[in-house]
């Protein structure tokens, strides 16, 4: 599925790419508004997740990303964006322990069906990163008037991860401590302290489906299963 959409995604790009042919030295930039703010929200998944990473839920991602738009002089429909955000993503699982505090060589993802266990259990990794995005504007005088399209890479490095469990529950589901109950672990030690994606996103005005696939693992090697982190959802832009 995530190689599917990929490709859609840059088919859509090269489309776009040859669907004008007006004049460039027509095209006036002077009252252009750039997207150089940029909020994304949507679904996360582990990919290659072995039976024992169960998880679950809505798994989701909110970014931030402030960025510098730079046209070409020769073709202004397409342009080059760089800048620095802030990355998080919030993975659910069910009735499963991920002892980040563990020290094992392995990161241990335990099965808690018949022990006490939280009702609402996430996995949370934050990440500065580094966006770089080639751009498509069919209308580049009025970009909230315009079909968009961008392919680009993302580089990050990990600031905090942790787990976080709320709602302490018996086997039998009966809570333990009450619904406010919260309990927080920090430890950076098992995940990968760099993050490698590529990303693509195809929209008109100043909403945007986007994707993402971290091509590295998300685990430090020997730390775990090697799994890849595949990201959909909505971005809103030219703010």
């Amino acid at each position: 599925m995530k190689k599917t959409l990929l490709v859609l995604l840059g088919i859509s790009f090269t489309c776009f790419a040859f669907a004008q042919t007006n004049n460039s030295s027509k095209i006036d930039l002077s009252n252009r508004a750039s997207d150089h703010l940029l909020i994304q929200y949507g679904a996360d998944s582990w990919t290659n997740r072995p039976d024992s990473v169960r998880t679950g839920g809505f798994s989701r991602h909110f970014n931030i990303y402030f960025m510098f738009d730079k046209p070409f002089k020769t073709n202004p429909k397409f342009s080059v964006a760089y800048g620095i955000g802030i990355g998080s993503s919030n993975m659910f699982f069910n009735n499963t322990n991920v002892d980040i505090k563990a020290n094992t060589a392995r990161l241990p993802f335990t099965n808690v069906d018949s022990t006490n266990h939280f009702h609402k259990y996430k996995v949370t990794t934050i990440y500065a990163e580094i966006p770089v995005e080639l751009r498509y504007y069919s209308n580049p005088e009025n970009p909230a008037k315009s079909w968009k399209a961008a392919l680009g890479v993302k580089v990050g490095s990990l600031l905090k991860s942790y787990t976080k469990g709320k709602n302490l529950l018996t086997k039998g589901g009966a809570s333990v401590y009450g619904p406010g109950y919260i309990v927080k672990e920090s430890n950076k030690r098992f995940f990968n302290g760099t993050m490698l994606a590529v990303t693509g996103r195809i929209g008109y005005g100043i909403l945007s489906l986007d994707a993402g696939y971290q091509f590295n693992s998300v685990l430090k090697d020997g730390a775990g299963p090697s799994m890849n982190r595949f990201s959909l959802g909505v971005t809103i832009s030219g703010l």
